[in-house]
């Protein structure tokens, strides 16, 4: 990779994991899958008007925003705020293994001994997270995070059958389809939305603001434009630092603290994701 792309990977995993800090902040006073489909309706409304349609992926982009998009912000952020900033991006990281193990499905990319080791001790390391003693009558937050992680793992596989589509089209598209989607979610699953709108603190809009532009807009478009450009398993190795910005932003933003569990497995987790991706890849083991 070069300079410039490592430097866009970086910042990618900066804005993302700042967030997921906005978004806890945020979603203490709002519904989680709405705060998501204003979200999606302000990257859609920025971005539509500056590419074209499409037109022959417009089916294909309708499921991966179902998917990577609708399901999976839906899972994740309603797991959020059950949760602190800090665990949830921890517990986030198992997009990795997940995805290794969705490719090595589909594409046939080989897994191999020392990859398989790095999914068992990321999994060890979100298990010890959950059996910390805070969380005994909250499982299911984690276990939204653990189903968001994995759709969304699924969407990137989805995403890269794709081939050629520039990053604005692609998130401009996928956030049209996915906008709608969640707004029917939040309709089903959410209640009191009126209200929460009429009510929503200035942290509300403030995070509506940084998700729709800065996290979804600006931070996917730099995102899939790498993921043309490289594998997978080169850009996926600088989303290690996305759960430090979230950790190190949940506490000295939100106040929240480390445990001992939220440490070690947090350790683990990352520890399992490093050697994924830095595993030789293409290589049977």
């Amino acid at each position: 990779m070069k300079p410039a792309d490592i430097l866009l990977a970086i910042s990618v995993a900066v804005i993302w994991g700042m967030g997921v800090v906005f978004a806890k902040a945020a979603i203490e006073d709002f519904p989680p899958i709405l705060l998501m489909a204003l979200r999606f309706t302000l990257t859609a409304l920025t971005l539509v008007w500056f590419v074209r349609p499409p037109w022959q992926l417009l089916g294909k982009i309708f499921w991966i925003a179902l998917v990577s998009a609708a399901i999976q912000y839906s899972l994740t952020f309603t797991g959020l705020k059950g949760l602190d900033a800090s665990t949830a991006s921890l517990v986030v990281q198992l997009e990795v293994p997940f995805g290794a193990l969705v490719a090595w499905i589909v594409f046939r990319d080989s897994l191999g001994w020392g990859r398989a080791f790095g999914m068992l001790l990321a999994f060890i390391g979100v298990t010890l997270i959950a059996g910390e003693p805070r969380y005994e009558d909250n499982l299911t937050s984690i276990l939204l995070v653990v189903g968001g992680a994995f759709t969304w793992a699924v969407g990137q596989i989805m995403i890269k059958t794709l081939g050629g589509i520039g990053g604005f089209t692609l998130i401009a598209w996928v956030a049209m389809w996915a906008a709608p989607q969640l707004f029917v979610a939040s309709w089903l699953a959410e209640d009191g939305q009126l209200q929460a709108i009429e009510s929503a603190p200035p942290m509300v809009w403030m995070a509506v603001l940084y998700l729709g532009l800065v996290m979804t807009a600006l931070g996917y478009a730099i995102w899939y434009h790498l993921l043309a450009r490289h594998d997978v398993n080169q850009v996926m190795p600088f989303l290690l630092l996305l759960p430090v910005t979230t950790v190190a932003g949940g506490v000295v933003f939100l106040g929240e603290s480390l445990t001992v569990y939220t440490v070690a497995g947090g350790v683990l987790a990352i520890g399992g994701v490093a050697i994924i991706n830095l595993w030789p890849s293409g290589k049977r083991n």
